[in-house]
């Protein structure tokens, strides 16, 4: 755990007690604050007394007025598409909101700084996609490398739940636009921008400020080294605003498609070959097409990423070479689950939006695919430039039907539930053939998250009768 610096005798209310939210308070108390706790969910309310804490209804009258801070978890907006009555009332009276994320950079080492040899870093990933793959690549290829290392955030544990810093620890943390967009504090040592498409966009109040969101990350603290996915306008203008000149070795910036080689400091991919240069020469390469866990022009960007990452914090070419042969993979993600009778069974339930389900579609060639769920704005239309290696779709959850008038001459069945369109994909498909999962789309029209929606598929494709 890492107590909370700077608020020892004070009140601290928090908003949301998930796991971010009671991991907070835990850190509170170990840091002499007195938290003060709610949740809009009974249910959950109940689950924070039967750890011992005392609740308090934030809503109350003139309760916010004697607190030092609220803490709110990230799911809750803040701002759109509207505040949460009670983070409404403490912007009336002037109470400071952040986040778990503020805190822990508020407090993570602080102390502790002056005994350690090698001060402990801090990595922080963002960006639409590839965000937990990237992150679970930097930590794996650290781990192996023998770094002392920590990963949370959106992936692992909670921020403030991970153990205190040891001599040269690295901690890797993956964070959403929703903790990166409030979080008072942001001061990373690396700082990592993947990508960006639309998502999110009601949270936000549209593109921009989403953008603006992960921009936080690189603007707050202003990290050592920033590594920037320029594959979009977005990444681009992020790395000229960062960058003093083209030359400028502290912006890393990463490409799964082009050419980067006029500046001071870039890693990209090309037909499966990863390069670095530095200062105009290639210093170092490695074929990445062999690397099982990681197929497909978006898995090669993350390992570019995770590269430039671990390049910044001092690692040699070999070190990462070998560690990548190594990674397995993460559950959920382009997830191979069986293969049967020649047909192969591809978890990737955590493609929740039409970029990454685009990327899915272009790793196979046969592909039975099933989506669907809670469809986001603008449906899959985008998506018909990567059907021509559907052989047919089968649709599930809330958006199914919306989601077949858009898919054009690809064939398709309403499938309803995950059950049916697991069983009638198995039953169609031929060998050769990937039976694919890959949403477009939320989960929580019929799961609580992406995760139970893949356990789901996992254990229906285990089920299936021997062929």
């Amino acid at each position: 755990m890492i107590p909370v610096r700077g608020y020892k005798g004070a009140k601290v209310a928090v908003l949301g007690l998930g796991r971010s939210g009671l991991a907070t308070a835990r850190a509170l108390v170990a840091g002499g604050a007195e938290p003060l706790l709610w949740d809009d969910s009974s249910e959950v309310r109940t689950k924070a007394e039967s750890e011992g804490f005392v609740l308090t209804d934030l809503g109350r009258r003139g309760v916010l007025e004697d607190v030092a801070l609220l803490v709110t978890s990230p799911g809750i907006p803040h701002l759109y598409p509207a505040p949460h009555p009670i983070i409404r009332v403490a912007m009336e009276v002037g109470v400071p909101v952040d986040n778990d994320i503020g805190l822990f950079f508020r407090s993570f080492a602080v102390e502790d700084l002056d005994g350690f040899d090698t001060a402990p870093r801090v990595v922080a990933v963002t960006g639409s996609n590839g965000k937990s793959t990237t992150t679970a690549l930097i930590y794996h290829i650290l781990a192996e490398a023998g770094r002392p290392v920590q990963m949370a955030g959106n992936i692992g544990r909670g921020v403030l739940d991970i153990d205190p810093a040891v001599d040269g620890q690295v901690v890797v943390l993956e964070l959403s636009s929703y903790q990166t967009e409030l979080a008072r504090a942001l001061t990373p040592d690396v700082a990592v921008f993947t990508n960006l498409s639309p998502d999110h966009i009601d949270r936000h109040n549209g593109m921009g400020g989403y953008f603006a969101s992960k921009r936080r990350l690189f603007s707050e603290g202003g990290p050592d080294h920033a590594v920037i996915g320029v594959d979009e306008v977005e990444g681009m203008f992020l790395a000229d605003q960062i960058a003093s000149a083209a030359a400028d070795d502290r912006v890393i910036r990463i490409s799964s498609g082009q050419k980067l080689e006029r500046f001071g400091w870039s890693v990209f991919a090309r037909k499966g070959f990863l390069s670095e240069w530095r200062k105009g020469r290639q210093v170092a390469s490695m074929d990445l097409r062999e690397i099982a866990a990681l197929p497909g022009v978006h898995n090669q960007q993350n390992a570019c990423a995770a590269y430039a990452a671990c390049r910044a914090l001092g690692l040699a070419p070999r070190e990462i070479e070998m560690a990548l042969r190594s990674f397995a993979g993460l559950s959920h993600r382009n997830q191979l689950v069986t293969t049967r009778g020649g047909v192969r069974f591809v978890n990737d339930s955590k493609a929740t939006n039409v970029d990454s389900a685009a990327k899915a579609l272009q790793v196979f060639s046969r592909i039975r695919w099933i989506a669907g769920g809670m469809g986001k704005e603008g449906g899959i239309a985008a998506l018909q430039p990567f059907l021509g290696s559907v052989v047919k779709a089968y649709l599930i959850g809330h958006s199914a039907r919306d989601f077949a008038q858009q898919l054009g001459t690809t064939p398709y069945e309403i499938c309803e539930t995950m059950s049916r369109a697991v069983e009638r994909a198995a039953a169609e498909a031929e060998a050769g053939d990937v039976v694919l999962l890959a949403p477009a789309a939320a989960s929580f029209d019929q799961y609580q998250n992406f995760e139970k929606r893949g356990e789901d598929f996992i254990i229906l494709v285990q089920d299936l009768p021997e062929v």
